[in-house]
């Protein structure tokens, strides 16, 4: 029998609630609509996430967002995601200034030191929002949570008129991998710095740390070299299928550049050789052994170019692209290709690299490559990245065991351009058909026989473009896989479940079509 609260209780409880006393106010969570999606939700997955449907806390057109000088660009990033569909000034206030309710990043401050230099606390609360972090790197990857529990309609870019209520309930987090990348091919076909920027905030919102610029292939060179300005002039007019070129002058790239690191996301530029330099042979006869360009190839073969191993003009030729390149590249990594040189002998290929790696750390930066770098043993702080489909390879064994970090993209699993299946207009299937589950469905530490999570740098999503020519492509091919890598390179094993994921991941699209991403809806997944 349900027992009935006298007239007199009753008349002090609703007088309580009128009076808004944070005795009740915490409490219950009737008077506020329910929320799109919990901290149980978020992708990638949070380490720790505890829901409390009680305590969500609406945002008002009082809120402010409070962070100290330090915390302030990461508060004024947020302000932004947050002033176009509410209407509201969401002012970015001090730390200490308490007047208002509303968010506040504190910087140094996470009470757990598990979150490390990129992991962060968050607490959604019914009278305010809390992020901390040891590093501006994790308020930013805070703030990446925290968006996913505002309703869908705070991506879009016009007032929306309704409520602002955010789910309530705390998380600790913190990544399982340092390397959480995704590779653009803007070399097969060329994407406007305004593309590229579109696709870092993308990647932005899962926590990808670093963006590897597939600068330079057979059908295109896509960077300016001042000492070599035939390359982009010559090299960058051309693209697969004959489809118009492009290049970036270094002002551009520069700006790319410093937009990713808004994002917090760090660019790897690649330039690949010796194969794939098709452009490169193109623009200037001397890099040829016979001293003549050869004709522009705008097909998507693979294997048949290779600088001239022997010729002195070959290393001035790569030394001045790499002093360029780490000039205007701040992170520590450059991308020096390897993969496929079917035209290079293995005893070229390997004076090649002894004569080429040495340049890298002249010029202050370490290697990145592909996995196929290995064969010319590279200095063990070098990351070679592992592209191939199979489950054992027995030199990235041991290069691993050297002491490399290897940084996981198997083709099967994570090249982005895969088919999803076989009636999809868009993409290659060289390395199989790829679904959602199948791009989800996979552990870094165990995919590669000889090389173990220690022995790991991380997880890279890879798009290539040789069918791609527009940002709907790129986002069709990513979406939604991308969201799952990140999830890997982030979250630990122990949370990979993927009937949980598909729940979660269903939840997104609401958000995908606010932000108009031309998403893949995969008939695996029951869409919101």
């Amino acid at each position: 029998m349900r027992k009935r609260l006298s007239p007199l209780v009753f008349g002090a409880v609703v007088g309580l609630c009128v009076l808004g006393l944070p005795g009740l106010a915490g409490s219950a969570g009737a008077d506020t609509p329910p929320t799109e999606r919990s901290v149980a939700d978020i992708i990638p997955v949070p380490v720790q996430a505890d829901a409390d449907p009680g305590a969500n806390y609406t945002l008002t057109p009082d809120s402010v967002i409070r962070a100290e000088y330090q915390a302030q660009d990461v508060g004024n990033y947020l302000a932004g995601l947050l002033r176009p569909a509410t209407g509201f000034p969401i002012p970015v206030v001090d730390r200490y200034d308490t007047a208002k309710p509303g968010i506040t990043l504190e910087l140094g401050d996470a009470p757990d030191r598990r979150v490390g230099d990129e992991g962060y606390q968050l607490q959604v609360a019914r009278d305010g929002i809390t992020v901390q972090a040891d590093t501006t790197d994790g308020l930013f990857h805070g703030v990446q949570s925290l968006r996913q529990l505002f309703p869908a309609a705070i991506n879009k870019t016009t007032v929306q008129h309704q409520d602002w209520v955010v789910a309530g309930g705390k998380v600790l987090d913190y990544p399982r991998f340092g390397r959480r990348g995704a590779m653009l091919d803007v070399a097969r076909h060329f994407f406007t710095p305004d593309q590229v920027k579109r696709y870092i905030d993308q990647i932005a919102m899962y926590k990808v740390n670093t963006l590897h610029l597939h600068l330079t292939d057979d059908q295109g060179w896509r960077i300016e070299i001042k000492s070599w300005p035939k390359l982009a002039e010559i090299g960058g007019q051309t693209a697969v299928n004959g489809d118009p070129g492009g290049y970036y002058t270094q002002d551009q790239y520069t700006d790319i550049v410093n937009y990713a690191a808004s994002r917090h996301i760090t660019v790897v530029p690649e330039v690949d050789m010796p194969g794939h330099t098709n452009a490169a042979q193109a623009s200037y006869g001397e890099l040829n052994c016979d001293g003549k360009p050869v004709p522009p190839r705008t097909d998507i073969e693979v294997g048949y170019s290779s600088l001239c191993i022997g010729s002195p003009t070959t290393y001035k030729f790569v030394e001045d692209v790499i002093r360029e390149l780490a000039a205007l590249t701040p992170g520590p990594y450059l991308d020096i290709g390897g993969d496929e040189a079917k035209s290079t002998t293995p005893q070229d290929y390997n004076t090649f690299y002894q004569k080429v790696m040495p340049l890298l750390s002249q010029y202050d930066k370490k290697i990145q490559g592909w996995h196929n770098i290995v064969a010319a043993q590279p200095p063990t702080d070098a990351i070679p990245e592992y592209w191939d489909t199979a489950n054992t390879n027995a030199d990235v064994a041991a290069a691993a065991a050297r002491g490399n970090k290897i940084l996981m993209a198997p083709a099967n699993k994570a090249y982005l351009d895969m088919k999803y299946t076989p009636d999809d207009p868009l993409g290659l299937h060289w390395a199989g058909y790829v679904e959602v589950k199948d791009s989800y469905d996979w552990d870094p530490a165990t995919f590669l026989q000889g090389v173990s999570e220690n022995q790991i740098a991380g997880v890279e999503a890879p798009i290539w473009s040789e069918t791609l020519r527009t940002s709907a492509d790129i986002e069709y091919q990513a979406f939604p896989r991308l969201a799952g890598l990140a999830e890997i390179g982030w979250s630990p094993q122990s949370t990979h479940n993927w009937d949980s994921y598909r729940d979660r991941l269903a939840k997104q699209g609401p958000i995908w079509a606010a932000l108009g991403i031309n998403f893949y809806r995969s008939p695996q997944v029951d869409w919101k």
